[in-house]
């Protein structure tokens, strides 16, 4: 059975449009309540970033659960992963965040998690989505849910963030400027990170419902970079609009992405003696990571693209570090989902323990060009199927050996095949990643005329 509304992180879209509205999340809410009021009386917390649409989707969301007779806390606006730590330590049998993370203030979404702060199995989203099926029912009045605002939501989580650390752990004499991204880290992310010592100067981190992600956050470095140089600072640390993203900048400007966080923190921990198993990326991941940890001795495994493979994957194998390029960074052995903040601290811990600055830390892992190319789909497939594109592939595969990757990627949000080519000269990934694409396109074309 497929689903029909969840995709492979929540609901999401534009706000006002088929998902996105309030009829259809009051009754999701009220879905969501039935299936977890089957256990018995229950309670869900919700949690949301500074979207201004935040307010109805909470409002709506509160009212259909109280209708399936389900109790709501409500933590106001809370970055994820502090909705997943929350759930976990109210006992809530789940946890909701209104979010659409890292994209524009005009979409938003709804996103679930178990009670063990985990996403949520298959098998619930699909019994809620057959839930979503039914005529929509209230309780007798006097089995109606409650609902109370949980006040020191926001102290709870930097205690949790900052106990992720030994408690001597200091930051004193680190001069930090810290990116928010207008989002719902703002009032906890530069807590989090003076209370430890650091002097932080703040950017983006005046949310008014509409600025979220707008030229800022981690998917947009750049205003950070030219801060970071100014002021003079150690380093710059980029959160997205929900939290679980991270870019950082080093004191020479230079971004540092999620495949070079990954190396710091699974060098750090291997030098620790604290790290087990291997490393989780994705099929987006840089070769030059890969390549890396090899040379530290350091399994590496890619998972799909999508926070969610990745964390299957970390479970499947017992390991505990994984994350993407674009900066989900999972900490498995300190919390259960991706969150900015506390891979913001274990490269920080990486730092202080090293006595090096991050350009130093990420020296030792050197990014490989690469170059994509998106080649229009007439439909949905998967390119390799035809004998020309496999043809293709194996040519370019041969010419660079052992020196570089070809990944051919249907993407999940747009009718077209990402075509990668990585390598060590940038000139030749260029022209092989060009010359494949053109193959490519001639097949898909073919198919069509």
């Amino acid at each position: 059975m497929s689903r029909k509304y969840f995709g492979t992180d929540g609901i999401r879209g534009e706000v006002g449009q088929f998902p996105i509205t309030p009829d259809f999340v009051l009754k999701l809410g009220w879905a969501a309540g039935c299936v977890f009021a089957r256990e018995g009386r229950s309670k869900i917390l919700i949690g949301k970033d500074t979207r201004i649409s935040g307010y109805m989707f909470e409002s709506a969301l509160e009212a259909g659960l109280s209708a399936a007779g389900v109790d709501v806390l409500l933590t106001g606006p809370m970055p994820t992963p502090a909705i997943a730590y929350l759930t976990r330590t109210f006992r809530a049998n789940a946890g909701i965040v209104i979010s659409a993370s890292h994209n524009v203030y005009s979409d938003n979404g709804i996103k679930f998690f178990s009670a063990d702060g985990t996403k949520l199995p298959d098998e619930v989203e699909r019994a809620i989505e057959a839930q979503m099926d039914l005529a929509m029912t209230t309780v007798p009045s006097a089995e109606l849910g409650k609902a109370r605002r949980i006040e020191d939501a926001a102290g709870r989580y930097i205690e949790f963030c900052k106990g992720t650390l030994h408690n001597r752990f200091s930051l004193k004499g680190m001069r930090i400027v810290l990116d928010c991204a207008n989002g719902a880290t703002y009032h906890v992310a530069p807590k989090v990170l003076s209370e430890l010592g650091a002097e932080v100067i703040e950017i983006a981190s005046s949310p008014d419902g509409v600025n979220i992600n707008d030229a800022c956050g981690a998917t947009d470095p750049a205003r950070l970079q030219k801060v970071v140089l100014a002021e003079k600072a150690d380093l710059g640390v980029a959160l997205d609009g929900d939290g679980d993203r991270i870019m950082m900048v080093d004191h020479c400007g230079e971004v540092v992405d999620g495949d070079e966080i990954l190396f710091i923190i699974a060098t750090a921990l291997q030098q620790q003696g604290e790290f087990e198993g291997g490393v989780v990326g994705t099929l987006m991941s840089n070769f030059g990571l890969e390549q890396a940890l090899k040379r530290k001795n350091i399994p590496f495994v890619r998972a799909n693209v999508g926070d969610r493979y990745v964390i299957e994957q970390l479970h499947q194998r017992g390991w505990v570090l994984g994350g993407e390029s674009s900066g989900h960074i999972v900490c498995g052995h300190l919390t259960t989902t991706g969150d900015g903040l506390v891979a913001a601290l274990q490269v920080l811990k990486a730092m202080v323990d090293a006595q090096q600055d991050l350009n130093t830390l990420k020296s030792g892992m050197q990014k490989m060009p690469q170059t994509m190319i998106n080649v229009a789909m007439p439909f949905k497939q998967d390119p390799m199927l035809h004998d020309e594109v496999q043809a293709a592939v194996q040519a370019v595969e041969s010419e660079l050996g052992q020196r570089g990757r070809v990944l051919l990627r249907p993407s999940g949000t747009e009718p077209v095949v990402r075509v990668m080519v990585e390598g060590e000269d940038a000139a030749e990934v260029k022209r092989l990643c060009t010359g494949l694409a053109l193959s490519v396109e001639k097949t898909l074309q073919a198919l069509v005329s």
